[in-house]
């Protein structure tokens, strides 16, 4: 019954992803939103994704890239390429031609968290891009192995503290989301597991799934369909709020650990010197495809939140790498002692 839990969850996380694969491949050349005298764009785009596919990041791009291939009038390709927390992808999308047809989804771990635990990363988050726009938030979630022997996060805090030598604990990447508020977490609660990197948090998700780790830090978009089939069990959402999509899992602040809150985002970034208005045509695609029942409903669905439109503009996501880069500045250099 696990095996068979387990294979229905991903296979619809992969019928999200193939849904959005279908649009996309089925777009044809129309007139572009936007247009401008040079004609962009005039090509179809790659847009990286920097973790493997099916994993948070990937779905809400492959969501949101088959809308914008509509207005745009071009097809929105979705490249992954993995390696080093996302850092890998991120440092070749600011190497690239600030043409507007090279553009990178980075987020939390990719723009904040990487500086302060690379010291050579090669890139600065809030200098080496042009920001285009938020394309979600995200509450994240700690789970468990489904035979994990703790029936809620008190005795998960109890376990994990007594056994933490014993414990592995996926993540994807340093740098990564994952792994950045699990190390949030393992300093929170005085623990130091053995960490188990992956190319992203949809293979971590398997291997969770298959019961060869003990837990992660998540991303809720990974989470609802492995939790609601079984797969998985969760302990508690870092939020303030209860999420609608899973409202049983509890908040960190009711079980008594406030200071756990961590929001993940997705954003569309370009290279550092796209024309302004390349990126104004990207920024209103952007804004378009969020208010699209077909965008919105399935990321709703997965527990997303839709940013509003006041928080899709270059210069609110400019001023939101800067705060994340503050902040996970000094989360990590104090969880690291």
């Amino acid at each position: 019954m696990h095996c068979i839990a387990r294979a229905v969850a991903f296979r619809r996380v992969a019928a999200v992803i193939g849904l959005a694969l279908a649009v996309s491949a089925s777009l044809s050349g129309g007139p572009a939103v936007g247009q401008t005298p040079a004609g962009y764009p005039a090509r179809p785009l790659t847009v990286i994704v920097p973790f493997a596919k099916g994993g948070p990041t990937d779905v809400v791009a492959r969501i949101v890239a088959a809308e914008m291939s509509k207005t745009l009038g071009q097809p929105v390709a979705i490249e992954n390429v993995v390696g080093a927390g996302g850092t890998t992808a991120t440092l070749r999308a600011a190497r690239a031609e600030p043409d507007g047809y090279t553009l990178i989804v980075g987020h939390m771990g990719t723009h904040a968290a990487a500086v302060a635990l690379y010291p050579n990363l090669g890139y600065r988050p809030d200098a080496d891009f042009a920001p285009v726009a938020l394309l979600s938030r995200m509450p994240v979630l700690v789970v468990a192995r489904r035979k994990f022997p703790a029936a809620d996060f008190g005795e998960f805090v109890s376990y994990v503290r007594g056994h933490t030598h014993l414990l592995n604990m996926a993540h994807a990447g340093v740098g990564s989301v994952s792994y950045a508020s699990c190390t949030l977490l393992n300093h929170l609660l005085g623990i130091d597991p053995t960490g188990v990197p992956f190319n992203g948090t949809a293979p971590a998700m398997e291997a969770l799934a298959a019961g060869q780790v003990d837990y992660m830090c998540d991303q809720i978009v990974n989470v609802v369909v492995p939790l609601r089939d079984g797969a998985v069990r969760a302990y508690v959402i870092a939020s303030p709020q209860r999420d609608p999509a899973l409202p049983t899992v509890p908040t960190a602040a009711e079980t008594g650990l406030p200071a756990f809150e961590v929001e993940a985002w997705n954003a569309l970034f370009a290279p550092k010197g796209t024309p302004d208005r390349i990126v104004a045509i990207l920024n209103e695609s952007v804004a378009r495809a969020l208010d699209q029942p077909e965008v919105r409903d399935p990321l709703i669905g997965l527990g997303v939140i839709v940013p509003p439109p006041d928080q899709r503009t270059p210069g609110a996501l400019h001023a939101r790498v800067q705060t994340e880069l503050q902040k996970w500045g000094l989360v990590l250099k104090r969880s690291s002692h």
